[in-house]
């Protein structure tokens, strides 16, 4: 096989289309407000379309059928949490959010505990996102290296220069729509990229079935091996098993609950439809979709199982090689295509809503701030968000050649403040006795904890969030009472 003058062609189409329709879509701004949060509100539905598509790496594409070839469909209970955690989302924070200032989801944080908070909050995401979506960039970049180096492309080239012409071609491709159409040629063309990528998975799926004269063939064997294993009830090795039901459900909610709760590059997305009522119907939406979209990766997984049995490759790798070496010409591209869409996807979304935070979390509380014009502020907006591609783009080059085994701990570097940011959403939302002190204490216990849960024990890290959130919640309880009883004791005149 050989990537054809035809798969080129594949590509380059999907990278202009996608770049111009994002520019069109985005239109012209006309403020700060208007190029992050667009006033020109967007349907529900292509917002919930676009919620996927920004939560959806290249990594995921590759790595969810690896999930089923290697085990079964036990992956698939944590999207039952993912739609619980979006349900509490939409009916218990989004009503918060609206009956606030909607500019970030951080603006909560100073309309309760003050502008300290807000700052540490926005700064906290500002630095998980540099980092883990680095990460997301980079392995964008793996999956591509495979392929090509399947197909004998670049053959003169070394992997570590391939890997930075991948990393900044795709970087650069997403500035230029970013910065000619803001939020909404985000949101558009992350409509368009999920469909691209949902594609070439579901002709990958037909191709598999395909290569058996009677599709019920490989379905059976597969069945017998039992891939299609959805529930895991087991009580084996239970705190260390991130697949066990009640674990992953639960596990699922919490992670969902941080993510699309309190995690800005979603939560921004959710503020540019028209109401209330709409940003819950998109955020409901995204969990139909996300368990369907992770329904079809994990039966190509288990198709892959059908077709090759046991191999001794790593999970990732499978649907690498089958790409390379079983997809007809044309599809090729299309894969390609669809791994950078979601790469693009959810750098756009990363670029923007980093640009967004740091704008209306820090920039427009300094003096100069406070009397920039609308104008002044646009064009600040733009600047930062090129800054910002640089920034990731950086971030992402210094992993190369560094190993898988540092990937795994950069991707698990938001299970290190997810749990805390969701512990003071939850005070600030219901827990009115928490003081400012006692927020930003409990945060910071929950990093701690946090760093030696994932460093000194085996438990599962679908616990992680849950973990994270408890302790902030606790430790700023105690801390609020603490301070408040001391402060009485030292108001009280002596008798």
């Amino acid at each position: 096989m050989h990537f054809s003058l035809l798969d080129w062609l594949v590509v380059l189409i999907y990278i202009v289309g996608v770049t111009l329709f994002g520019i069109f879509k985005g239109g012209r701004q006309i403020s700060a407000k208007d190029y992050f949060l667009s006033e020109e509100k967007i349907s529900w539905w292509a917002v919930g379309v676009a919620i996927v598509a920004t939560e959806t790496s290249a990594l995921t594409f590759i790595s969810v059928p690896g999930i089923a070839y290697k085990g079964n469909f036990n992956f698939l209970q944590l999207a039952i949490g993912y739609f619980i955690g979006r349900v509490i989302v939409a009916y218990f924070f989004l009503p918060k959010y609206y009956a606030g200032e909607l500019t970030t989801a951080y603006a909560l944080m100073e309309s309760r505990f003050g502008l300290p908070l807000r700052r540490l909050t926005s700064l906290v995401f500002i630095i998980t996102r540099i980092f883990a979506d680095g990460v997301r960039l980079y392995a964008t970049a793996i999956p591509l290296v495979i392929i090509f180096r399947g197909y004998n492309l670049f053959g003169g080239i070394s992997d570590a220069t391939l890997y930075t012409i991948g990393i900044v071609l795709i970087a650069l491709v997403t500035l230029l729509y970013v910065q000619l159409g803001g939020v909404r040629a985000v949101i558009w063309t992350d409509f368009i990229q999920l469909f691209v990528y949902l594609l070439g998975g579901g002709l990958t799926v037909f191709l598999l079935l395909q290569q058996s004269e009677n599709f019920i063939i490989p379905i059976t064997a597969i069945q017998d091996s039992g891939k299609f294993s959805v529930l895991n009830f087991s009580f084996a090795d239970f705190w260390s098993s991130p697949y066990q039901f009640f674990l992953a459900v639960i596990g699922g909610a919490f992670l969902t609950m941080a993510s699309h709760g309190t995690d800005y590059i979603i939560v921004q997305r959710l503020f540019t439809t028209p109401s209330l009522r709409h940003s819950q119907s998109a955020l409901i939406l995204s969990g139909f979709v996300i368990f369907l979209q992770f329904a079809l990766f994990l039966f190509l997984g288990a198709l892959l199982y059908g077709f090759y049995g046991e191999l001794q490759l790593k999970g990732d790798e499978v649907f690498s090689k089958f790409i390379v070496e079983e997809l007809p010409t044309g599809v090729s591209g299309l894969i390609v295509a669809g791994l950078l869409a979601a790469a693009m996807s959810t750098l756009s979304g990363s670029i923007s809503a980093l640009s967004s935070s740091t704008v209306f979390d820090l920039y427009a509380h300094t003096a100069h701030g406070k009397r920039a014009t609308e104008s002044e502020k646009l064009s600040l907006s733009k600047r930062i968000s090129l800054a910002w591609a640089a920034i990731l783009t950086a971030s992402a080059l210094l992993y190369i050649g560094l190993g898988k085994a540092v990937v795994e701990v950069a991707l698990s570097i938001a299970s290190f403040t997810y749990g805390g940011l969701l512990g003071v959403f939850l005070l600030a939302m219901f827990f009115r006795r928490v003081s400012p002190l006692g927020a930003i204490v409990g945060f910071s216990a929950s990093v701690l904890v946090m760093a030696f849960v994932m460093t000194q024990t085996k438990l599962a890290w679908t616990l992680y969030t849950l973990i994270g959130s408890t302790t902030a919640i606790v430790v700023a309880l105690l801390v609020s009472r603490l301070s408040k009883q001391k402060s009485v004791s030292t108001e009280t005149p002596l008798s």
